[in-house]
């Protein structure tokens, strides 16, 4: 039986602990809306929120910019070693963070509801490479909860 070639999700050769931004999409189960209305957050949006803003205290050196909490998505723009110049050891990689991210978020949601699927497997990510990129990515966040009829996930 032959299966499908799954895409390579990072880019090859590339460090993600490399000190940049990253603009990260990360996607529920089945991209169930599990989150609430993207102004009105409901329990698990606000966990999803609460834990993405915690982040920095989690993993020095790393920052979330920008955000938006979606009904069966997440996107930031995370950053690492913002602002650090120096540094005795190195910087998590943007899969450790997002990984952490999504366990502690997971587990917040099962004290609630256990065993409700979270998570797709993987995310999106985008390395940033300058300015335009940037301010694309931050228009796109902040676009995002306006369009979101036109997803093709949702359902009224």
């Amino acid at each position: 039986m032959d299966l499908p070639k799954r895409k390579r999700q990072r880019l090859a050769g590339y460090d993600y602990s490399t000190p940049n931004y990253y603009f990260i999409t990360i996607c529920t189960h089945q991209k169930r809306g599990i989150f609430g209305h993207p102004c009105r957050l409901n329990e698990f949006g606000k966990l999803a929120e609460f834990a993405l803003l915690d982040i920095p205290n989690h993993f020095a050196g790393v920052a979330v910019d920008k955000y938006a909490i979606m009904p069966n998505h997440v996107h930031a723009i995370v950053v690492i070693g913002g602002g650090v110049s120096e540094r005795a050891c190195p910087f998590p990689t943007l899969s450790s963070v997002v990984g952490a991210y999504k366990s502690a978020v997971s587990r917040m949601i099962h004290a609630v509801e256990p065993g409700i699927p979270v998570w797709q497997k993987s995310f999106y990510d985008h390395i940033i490479r300058n300015e335009k990129e940037y301010l694309d990515d931050w228009r796109y966040i902040d676009d995002n909860p306006a369009k979101w009829t036109e997803d093709e996930f949702y359902t009224p």
